[in-house]
């Protein structure tokens, strides 16, 4: 079992700044990308960012400039750097890890929950 926790959202003004954190655990063998997707009312999930496990990365052009993406492999954690938040920003967060478990011989995609960034003076 791998499990994908996501924590960090609520609620911020325009302009204001969030981080969010998604901790991997469970039989993790080897970490392939993490990555930040969202979902807001009434659209398609789409990707926010994403990083592989070297480092390198890509954003969504919404985002570019605005938000950072990062991980710690050794507490297999990425994170999220949310700044000049706008009320598009809102939506429900997902992390995405592709994981290879010591149980399966091929990586997986897993997802978290979910947390919900409100963006709203």
């Amino acid at each position: 079992q791998v499990q994908l926790v996501e924590s960090g959202g609520g609620l911020v003004q325009p302009g204001g700044s969030l981080r969010l954190s998604c901790a991997a655990s469970g039989s993790i063998f080897s970490i392939y990308a993490m990555g930040w997707y969202r979902q807001a009312p009434g659209k398609q999930r789409e990707l926010v960012a994403a990083i592989t496990s070297g480092g390198s990365t890509n954003y969504a052009d919404s985002v570019k400039g605005r938000f950072t993406i990062s991980r710690d492999n050794v507490k297999n954690t990425v994170y999220l750097q949310m700044n000049s938040l706008k009320p598009e920003d809102t939506a429900v967060y997902y992390c995405n890890a592709n994981v290879r478990a010591y149980y399966s011989g091929s990586p997986r995609d897993y997802w978290g929950k979910g947390t919900l960034v409100t963006v709203s003076s």
